[in-house]
């Protein structure tokens, strides 16, 4: 039976794989929001950040192991890619210590917002070494993004910064965004996901007991509520937002999955009003609609720069 092949077959199979990453962009940024509402009953119990987040990588890279022995995947990485994942391994710790240090300096919610600058670092780090230009459309779903971050995280009262505090929050930024385009484009792409995900777990639970150690120790679980907070926060913002951020970077790269990161303080925010009965005000409404505004005009930037092409070629005079 003859089947016609499709002149249009490979624009419907970059429309389907744009549209996979863009789902797994925003599954990464709306697991990943979950974060507080695992962590705050722990920290309420007495835990200290580094002791949570020994556990929460501990028992994530545990569950990751667990996962890849029943599929009888191959835990064998060739020696050269060594070097990559323990960058990476920094790269994402460095990102977390860094942000918890600044919330000493500062309001969390404004750490929040210096820490969404990761895009704009994301955009520079792909347009100064790899020469990937960004589009306005892109440029302008960044400045939504981080306007809509701005106004989720930071309230009406008198914004006071330390200096040392900006360096270091910034830092967590540029960390992460190293993470992001090292994901994108160093060796480890080659990877499957689950795997990669796996050894960059590993060496964040080595480091974070190294930091705890250095300070009072890695703290006992309290109570069963909290090892199961520990379990559910390995799991959804732990697992699943990683797995699915690297094969988001593979679908759709670097600079589009760093804007739908958008979704984190958005996914945040509805967990607070939801459940820790925080009130809904306007700068809420508002940030979320210039959320919600970034990650459409994200979705719909390969539709609207050809629409625009092809009205300007319209309009264009002829000779």
């Amino acid at each position: 039976m003859f089947v016609p092949i499709l002149p249009d077959g490979y624009k419907l199979y970059r429309m389907t794989n744009n549209l996979k990453g863009f789902a797994y962009g925003i599954a990464t940024s709306a697991t990943f929001g979950l974060i507080p509402l695992f962590s705050l009953p722990l920290m309420e119990r007495g835990m200290g950040f580094e002791s949570i987040l020994f556990y929460r990588f501990l028992f994530a890279g545990s569950a990751l192991a667990v996962m890849l022995a029943i599929q009888r995947e191959s835990f064998r990485i060739q020696r050269s890619y060594l070097p990559t994942l323990v960058m990476l391994g920094f790269f994402y710790t460095g990102s977390s210590l860094f942000l918890l240090w600044g919330y000493t300096f500062m309001a969390a919610g404004i750490a929040t917002t210096l820490h969404f600058t990761y895009p704009i670092f994301v955009t520079l780090f792909m347009l100064l070494l790899f020469r990937e230009k960004a589009s306005w459309i892109t440029l302008l779903a960044i400045g939504l993004a981080v306007g809509g971050v701005a106004r989720l995280s930071i309230d009406g009262g008198e914004m006071r910064l330390d200096k040392i505090g900006v360096f270091i929050v910034l830092l967590s930024a540029v960390a992460y965004a190293l993470y992001i385009v090292a994901v994108n484009k160093s060796k480890a792409r080659l990877l499957p996901g689950r795997k990669l995900t796996f050894y960059v777990f590993c060496v964040s639970t080595v480091l974070f007991f190294c930091k705890a150690e250095t300070g009072g120790g890695i703290q006992p679980i309290p109570d069963l509520p909290s090892f199961l907070n520990l379990a559910a926060l390995a799991l959804l913002p732990t697992i699943v937002s990683n797995i699915t951020l690297v094969h988001a970077v593979h679908h759709i790269g670097s600079t589009l999955t760093a804007i739908l990161g958008a979704m984190e303080p958005l996914t945040a925010v509805c967990i607070g009003v939801a459940i820790f009965d925080e009130p809904f005000t306007a700068r809420l409404a508002l940030g979320i609609a210039l959320i919600i505004t970034a990650v459409t005009l994200v979705i719909l930037s390969p539709f609207l720069q050809k629409y625009l092409r092809e009205t300007f070629r319209q309009l264009k005079p002829r000779s």
